[in-house]
């Protein structure tokens, strides 16, 4: 069904009812609040900071589509918080290689080397695993923590 109609634009009691809710708006919204309790205005702030886009400030920003080449590979050991532990790049933060795991319980942990008869994706060979080999499951407790098991891994690849 389509209507036609003789005039353009809109009605004259469009207009007018416009005209009155602009007129008496701040009336409104005060009798708003004071129906929900100030709710009205919270909700209006609340759709206000919806709507404004995030600020930069105090975000820190990585923008990985500048980096001008290969930064220099400037590798170190680390044990993460899930007892990985990786050779990863200073400069850049990636793991370059997954050299074990710590592995056990409360009652006793060692250190799992990350070999192909252990079942690991990428699993350390060559020169790495003949200077490493020396490590494998050796014990981590109070005598040789996690730090010493860094430093030690550091000095037999040569990184310090």
């Amino acid at each position: 069904m389509d209507i036609f109609s003789k005039r353009d634009g809109p009605r004259r009691e469009d207009v007018q009812a416009k005209r009155l809710i602009s007129e008496n708006s701040h009336v409104i919204k005060k009798l708003a609040d004071q129906i929900s309790g100030g709710g009205y205005t919270a909700m209006q702030q609340t759709k206000a900071q919806a709507a404004r886009k995030p600020q930069p400030e105090g975000l820190i920003i990585h923008d990985l589509g500048s980096a001008k080449g290969p930064a220099e590979v400037r590798p170190y050991v680390k044990v993460s918080l899930n007892n990985r532990v990786v050779l990863a790049c200073m400069n850049s933060g990636k793991q370059l290689q997954l050299l074990g795991e710590i592995r056990g319980n409360f009652a006793g942990r060692r250190f799992a080397l990350a070999t192909a008869e252990r079942g690991f994706y990428s699993p350390v060979e060559g020169e790495m695993l003949e200077a490493l080999r020396h490590l494998d499951d050796i014990e981590i407790g109070k005598g040789f923590d996690a730090d010493a098991l860094t430093d030690a891994i550091s000095r037999s690849l040569a990184l310090n």
